[in-house]
């Protein structure tokens, strides 16, 4: 098996509506599709919802479902807001910028940017608490190959550990000297 793409990442909402027009408006996505259903196609347990489907570039999707009978959403709480959320690529700096500056303007609190060494990002809420992160590469082929050579090693001290491993502390080191 070889796995050709993600078709789409679903996640809940709490109104259909107001999620399309967020990421319409804010993210610029199209609205792709609906489907309403009584019962759960995988399972056939009753349990009615809205289903609905977003553009977020180059064949990739994100979906959410209204269910409306069930108990309210909420969120893990044992996991840090900050874990869970969905990343999307912009194509340069100054877009991300631009993006901040647009979303600050629709009144949005914009978090960054953050400087992650080879990504630069800003970081804001949905309507649902989902988090949505804006990013954009700034990686060279050169940190990208030192990455690239020091994964496994990291992973397996890791596993070993629950430490932090410091095989790519590299990245941060002017940020951390400056502190």
């Amino acid at each position: 098996m070889k796995i050709q793409q993600i078709h789409h990442v679903a996640y809940r909402c709490r109104d259909a509506k107001e999620t399309v027009d967020f990421y319409t408006k804010h993210l610029n996505m199209g609205f792709i599709l609906a489907i309403s259903e009584d019962k759960v196609p995988s399972t056939k347990e009753p349990n009615p919802y809205m289903h609905v489907f977003l553009d977020a570039g180059q064949g990739n999707i994100l979906a959410f479902f209204e269910l409306p009978a069930s108990p309210d959403m909420g969120r893990d709480e044992n996991t840090p807001k900050w874990v869970q959320h969905i990343a999307f690529q912009l194509a340069s700096v100054e877009e991300l910028d631009q993006a901040k500056r647009d979303l600050e303007q629709a009144g949005l609190e914009v978090v960054g940017p953050t400087d992650h060494g080879i990504i630069r990002s800003i970081y804001f809420f949905d309507p649902n608490g989902h988090r949505i992160e804006l990013t954009t590469i700034t990686a060279t082929q050169e940190q990208m190959e030192k990455l690239d050579a020091c994964k496994w090693d990291m992973l397996e001290e890791w596993t070993r550990s629950k430490q932090t491993v410091r095989q790519a502390d590299w990245l941060h080191q002017d940020e951390f000297a400056s502190q």
